[in-house]
C-alpha cells in the first residue's frame, strides 16, 4: 500500500519537534508533504525557535496543506489554546488527526470537535504520551486482569525542573498552570483503569520564589468509591524529571514505576510486588524489564497509520477523550466537578 500523506500544522507546541522527528523515522509508512509555520500566533507558547527538525521539509500555509492533493492525516502541533480551533478545521475536511494535548480550555468546544470526529468516524488520536509507554500499558492490562486485586490507590508525579524562569512565566498564561499543561497525561491513564471519579479536589499553588498567579505547584485528588488518585506536579523539583512516578496499590499487589519513562539507553524497569502468583508472574518482589526505548511517539503514530489503512479498527475512544478533558478542567480549576 502507498505511503500515508501527512502534514504537520504548527511547530510551537512543546511536543512539535519530537512529533515530526518521530514521523520522519517512519519513511516507509508516512510521506510528510509539508509543515505549517505558526510562529506568528498570539497564543502563549514555549517552543518553536528550533527549526532543525524540519530541515528539508516543505513549508506551506495552512490552506495549502489542507488542500494538498491526497492528504490523509494531520499532526496538530500548535500551542495549547490553538489546538482545538485548528483541529476543527481538519475535522471539517474529513482528515485523520493526531492532536496534541491538552484539549483546550473550553469543554464544550472540545466536545464539539470530538462529536464531529465521531460522526464522521475519523481517526482522532490525542497526543497523550504515555499511550506508547510499555510499562504503563502493562499496568492497564494488569489492572484489568485483576493481577493487582482491587485498586485502592494510584499515586502520580509529573514534576520536573526544566525551563527556568521562562517556563514559569509560560505556565502563568493558563489558569490551571502545570496541572492543565501536564497532568492530562496521567488522567488519560487513570480513566483507563478507574473510569469516572465521584469527586475532584484541587490545590493549585505557586512554588516558593515564583510570582503570585503562576500555578506551578499543584495537587489534585480524584475520589472513587473505594480508591483515591493523587496527581502531583511541580516545575521546580530538583531532579524532578527523573523522579516522575507512578505507583498503583491493590489488594493483591503493588506496581511502582520510577522514572516513568527513559530514553538514555538504559532499560525501563518497574518494581512489582505480588501477594499471589498469576499465569505470567510469581508471587513476591520482582523487577519487570520493558527493555530500551528510543522514541516516545513511534508506537502511537504507527498505530494511527494502521487505523488509517484499515489494518486496525478505528477505536471508539471518543467518550474516553471527553471524560479525560472533563476531569482535567475540573482538576485545573476551570470548572466544578459534577458527580
Amino acid at each position: 500500500m502507498s505511503k500515508i500523506k501527512i502534514g504537520q500544522i504548527g511547530i510551537c507546541h512543546e511536543h512539535a519537534s519530537g512529533k515530526i522527528d518521530s514521523v520522519r523515522k517512519l519513511p516507509d509508512i508516512f510521506e510528510v508533504v509539508g509543515v505549517v509555520d505558526d510562529r506568528s500566533t498570539t497564543a502563549a507558547k514555549y517552543a518553536g525557535s528550533n527549526l532543525k527538525p524540519y530541515e528539508g521539509l516543505r513549508w506551506l500555509s495552512e490552506d495549502e496543506l489542507l488542500n494538498y492533493p491526497g492528504l490523509q492525516a494531520v499532526l496538530v502541533e500548535v500551542p495549547n489554546t490553538d489546538l482545538v480551533p485548528v483541529a476543527m478545521r481538519c475535522m471539517e475536511r474529513g482528515l485523520a488527526m493526531h492532536m496534541d494535548k491538552p484539549g483546550g480550555e473550553d469543554l464544550a468546544l472540545f466536545g464539539k470537535l470530538v462529536a464531529g470526529c465521531k460522526a464522521k468516524q475519523l481517526p482522532f488520536q490525542m497526543g497523550y504520551m504515555f499511550r506508547g509507554n510499555p510499562a504503563m500499558q502493562w499496568c492497564i492490562k494488569a489492572a484489568r486482569n485483576g493481577w493487582l486485586g482491587d485498586i485502592y490507590e494510584i499515586q502520580t508525579s509529573m514534576s520536573h525542573n526544566y525551563g527556568g524562569d521562562d517556563y514559569q512565566e509560560y505556565l502563568g498564561n493558563y489558569r490551571g498552570g502545570i496541572m492543565f499543561n501536564l497532568c492530562c497525561h496521567f488522567i488519560d491513564f487513570v480513566v483507563d483503569i478507574l473510569g469516572r471519579p465521584t469527586g475532584v479536589t484541587s490545590f493549585l499553588k505557586n512554588a516558593p520564589g515564583t510570582r503570585p498567579g503562576i500555578v506551578n505547584n499543584a495537587l489534585s485528588i480524584l475520589d472513587y468509591p473505594e480508591a483515591t488518585v493523587t496527581l502531583r506536579a511541580c516545575s521546580k523539583e530538583v531532579n524532578g524529571l527523573n523522579c516522575r512516578r507512578l505507583k498503583i496499590c491493590g489488594t493483591k499487589g503493588t506496581a511502582d514505576l520510577c522514572p516513568v519513562e527513559r530514553f538514555d539507553g538504559k532499560p525501563l524497569t518497574m518494581e512489582l510486588h505480588l501477594k499471589e502468583a498469576n499465569a505470567d508472574y510469581p508471587a513476591g518482589e520482582q523487577i519487570v524489564d520493558f527493555g530500551i526505548k528510543t522514541d516516545r511517539y513511534i508506537d502511537q503514530l504507527t498505530e494511527l497509520a494502521k487505523i488509517i489503512k484499515g489494518e486496525l479498527p478505528n477505536p471508539d475512544i471518543y467518550d474516553h477523550d471527553c471524560l479525560v478533558q472533563e476531569i482535567l478542567l475540573a482538576a485545573s480549576g476551570y470548572t466544578q466537578w459534577e458527580k
